[in-house]
């Protein structure tokens, strides 16, 4: 095995102080963004992001092999042979998990949601004859 099999998983807001809500991980966790997790690198990821007058976003994570992954699982043939290859795949040791880091897209996901709370939003000129 050439990489562990845990990864720190970024979570982000704008604006931050939002709920972030991890499900997926050995013992479901919450954070306030921003904020980092450590998730196994196998385990199925959504992360719920809540803040009180908008709606709440759920993102869930895929598990994606990214080039150090590839690198490290072929470098077992040298270091680990076929038994370490097994590892990494039983493991996840092999796989990231994205969007990583995970951030709350504030143009498009906040926008209307702040103006249903009442909150201001900014008005758009009069067309130009």
């Amino acid at each position: 095995m050439t990489r562990g099999d845990d990864e720190n998983i970024s979570i982000a807001s704008t604006p931050a102080g939002a709920t972030a809500e991890i499900s997926g991980l050995e013992i479901p966790t919450a954070c306030l963004t921003p904020c980092v997790v450590v998730a196994k690198r196998n385990a199925d990821i959504t992360v719920t992001i809540n803040k009180e007058g908008y709606e709440p976003q759920i993102i869930p994570l895929t598990k994606e092999i990214p080039g150090t992954g590839a690198a490290g699982f072929a470098g077992n043939l040298l270091a680990g042979g076929l038994i370490g290859m097994g590892v990494d795949a039983a493991t996840g040791a092999a796989q990231d998990h994205k969007p990583n880091p995970v951030h709350r897209d504030p143009a498009a996901a906040w926008a209307g949601t702040a103006a249903r709370a009442g909150a201001a939003t900014p008005r758009q000129p009069p067309p130009q004859s």
